[in-house]
């Protein structure tokens, strides 16, 4: 992880190339101040720690997972510094969680908390959890859908994962989760330690993402709208979105694209490796910079916020997007607006919340984790 020298946002582009200028006289947030926001909100999470290791819900091991990447990522800790006793007690409950089948999770909802806890094992970046990690990496494979004519992508679901079951759909957040997961985790099978070892289908995986954009060009599905509120962004699952739906001018229904998910599904594409000039990529692109803010998520209200901020922070630092054009041409430089927020919002003992309960944003421990990571990706470059 390179950690950029203290400076101030207002005037200084950052050793790893991040701008964080601010856009109005006496706007400024220091890298410090940044990082000590993250010291803050670690310190709370590590207050809340069970004495068996885990946070919160012992049934969803995603919560333990989430502190755990925290503060794996956090910039104040040096390089290649062993990390805390709590984070090593934190990792002993999780890694004990893991099924003969590779999944890590007690409660269902196993590619939630499968790919969650990947993703805490390769920040940890220790290799003794490499074998538990080569099975998760598995388990998150097995998931992926294919119940059509093999290989055929025949059915709407077929490349995307759910959260475990292939009784019911998938989804682009479960199925973004994973992609995010394998992808970081992908140098661990790379020199064959492991041997043999299964991919994901990427190909199908990206059809399956593309099923999910507001984009004709390369939605081969019918329900694909290209009318100017939607065109460019993304819904929940093929044929169904949260936001509910909406007429469009020439009389169509339109399923209406929102943010959260439209950063999902930037992420997923660029993690898939798909190219910057690509139209999936550059439509996207348009539509956040269209829907942009840092007051709501876009479509949907206060529900999912915070969910929204990690998801812009992880999604435009893997997109390597500097400044993002808005509706109206001009850029905004994204970092200094969504760290002021989350700085703004950060309560006296260290924590976040949100007042919405929807998605579970009521636990301050899955909203305090949001932040933290969301602040963390201010301070670093893309994870590829």
């Amino acid at each position: 992880m390179k950690i950029p020298a203290i400076a101030t946002i207002a005037s200084v582009i950052l050793s790893t190339g991040i701008s964080f200028a601010a856009p109005e006289a006496g706007e400024t947030t220091s890298l410090a101040e940044i990082k000590a926001a993250i010291a803050k909100g670690n310190a709370w999470l590590k207050a809340q720690q069970k004495e068996t290791g885990n946070w919160d819900d012992e049934g969803l091991p995603a919560f333990t997972a989430l502190a755990l990447t925290a503060a794996a990522r956090d910039p104040n800790f040096k390089p290649g510094e062993k990390l805390p006793p709590h984070v090593d007690k934190g990792f002993a409950w999780l890694l004990a969680q893991q099924k003969e089948d590779g999944g890590i999770y007690n409660r269902g909802l196993s590619v939630y908390n499968t790919a969650t806890s990947l993703t805490a094992m390769v920040a940890a970046n220790n290799p003794a959890y490499g074998p538990a990690a080569v099975k998760a990496r598995k388990h998150l494979i097995e998931n992926q859908w294919d119940i059509g004519e093999k290989g055929k992508t025949d059915n709407p679901n077929d490349g995307g994962i759910g959260y475990g079951s292939k009784k019911d759909h998938t989804d682009l957040s479960n199925t973004t989760l994973a992609i995010e997961a394998l992808a970081l985790s992908k140098k661990l099978i790379e020199d064959g330690k492991y041997g043999d070892q299964p991919d994901l289908d990427w190909g199908a995986a990206i059809k399956f993402v593309s099923r999910c954009q507001n984009l004709k060009e390369t939605n081969d599905q019918e329900y694909a709208s290209d009318d100017p509120k939607n065109k460019g962004g993304f819904i929940y699952t093929p044929g169904d979105t949260k936001a509910g739906k909406e007429e469009t001018p020439d009389g169509r229904t339109a399923l209406r694209s929102y943010g959260s998910i439209s950063y999902a599904g930037l992420l997923s594409l660029i993690y898939a490796k798909v190219d910057a000039a690509d139209p999936r990529v550059v439509a996207v692109k348009e539509w956040l910079g269209k829907n942009y803010t840092v007051e709501e998520n876009p479509g949907m209200g206060a529900e999912g916020l915070y969910y929204y901020f990690q998801g812009m922070a992880k999604a435009l630092t893997a997109a390597k997007v500097d400044k993002l054009k808005l509706a109206d041409g001009k850029e905004v430089d994204w970092r200094a607006e969504l760290g002021r927020k989350l700085l703004a919002n950060q309560k006296p003992d260290g924590s976040w919340v949100n007042a919405n309960g929807r998605w579970m944003e009521s636990n301050p421990v899955l909203v305090t984790s949001y932040c933290v990571l969301a602040l963390e990706a201010l301070c670093k470059e893309s994870d590829r």
